[in-house]
């Protein structure tokens, strides 16, 4: 397992472990109760995966990958919407630049080096 798989792992754990105490910090507005819900239930399946490929289960890492970038969208809205404050807004794009370094870091150490002279 390389250093950049376990960065993304941790980075993903993280941003997870926001996500599922978001109904906790919402005022039921910013966000909205029901994706702060959304965001929670990801979460909760996110650390799970992120266990899974910290096992070693290829699967589990490229779900996590994808959990990960659906729970990230549920955050753009806080973009398009003018009534959005700036604090939360300014967390979202924190959540969303994490996310995707994470992601990349995970994709990058599932990556297999090619095997020399193979063309």
């Amino acid at each position: 397992m390389s250093t950049a798989y376990r960065v993304g792992l941790v980075l993903l754990g993280l941003i997870s472990l926001g996500d599922l105490a978001a109904p906790l910090l919402t005022d039921g507005q910013t966000p909205p109760m029901f994706i702060a819900l959304i965001g929670s239930a990801l979460g909760l399946l996110s650390l799970i995966l992120v266990v899974l490929a910290w096992r070693g289960r290829v699967a589990a890492a490229i779900g996590l990958v994808v959990v990960r970038l659906l729970s990230a969208l549920t955050a753009v809205p806080a973009f398009l919407e003018p009534s959005v404050p700036l604090v939360p807004m300014t967390l979202a794009g924190i959540a969303i630049v994490v996310t995707l370094v994470g992601v990349g870091c995970v994709l990058a150490g599932l990556r297999r080096p090619a095997l020399a002279g193979a063309r």
